[in-house]
């Protein structure tokens, strides 16, 4: 396990995002970004597609990256095991519960998969109870990753109060 900052002198966020082997660095880039207007903690698992030196991904997440509370793992079973006994929801394509139809608690983790990929078979069906999908028409195969994110995110963050922001939506 690697971090960017300082996480375990960091207090708990509301909220974990989580993307297993990203590729695509502008996507990363956003998804840190709401990360940041959240106050989430982005965990990027196993093989990146990218550099995180990348001018796509700084340009992306532009001024934020260096507010982004950041955690990498070496690889997924070392990660999801850091989140035992906490709520993890797997965002797919492939579930048939819809994202909105969940409680999200504090300190859950919404795990995304990669691009081309998405969060491997296996994975899902160890946990149906627990994969969440973003309704669409069936001619569409799927949204952008960092959309799907913000998605996702911005409900649980609703459910739970917008943590940490005043009733106009600024952070105090």
């Amino acid at each position: 396990m690697n971090s960017f900052t300082n996480t375990s002198a960091d207090p708990e966020p509301f909220l974990h995002i989580g993307l297993l082997e990203p590729e695509i660095p502008q996507n990363t880039g956003n998804i840190a970004r709401t990360c940041v207007a959240l106050g989430c903690r982005l965990h990027l698992i196993g093989q990146l597609g990218f550099s995180l030196d990348d001018r796509y991904l700084k340009r992306a997440g532009l001024d934020y990256w260096f507010d982004l509370d950041l955690q990498l793992w070496d690889d997924p079973e070392t990660a999801l095991a850091a989140f035992a006994g906490k709520p993890i929801f797997y965002a797919s394509t492939k579930a048939k519960r819809n994202y909105a139809d969940v409680s999200y608690e504090p300190g859950s983790l919404i795990l995304f998969g990669c691009e081309t990929k998405g969060l491997p078979e296996p994975l899902l069906a160890a946990h149906p109870e627990r994969a969440v999908r973003i309704p669409m028409v069936r001619s569409a195969r799927s949204l952008n990753l960092s959309n799907s994110a913000a998605i996702v995110a911005y409900e649980a963050s609703r459910q739970m109060g917008f943590p940490g922001m005043d009733g106009d939506g600024n952070r105090y």
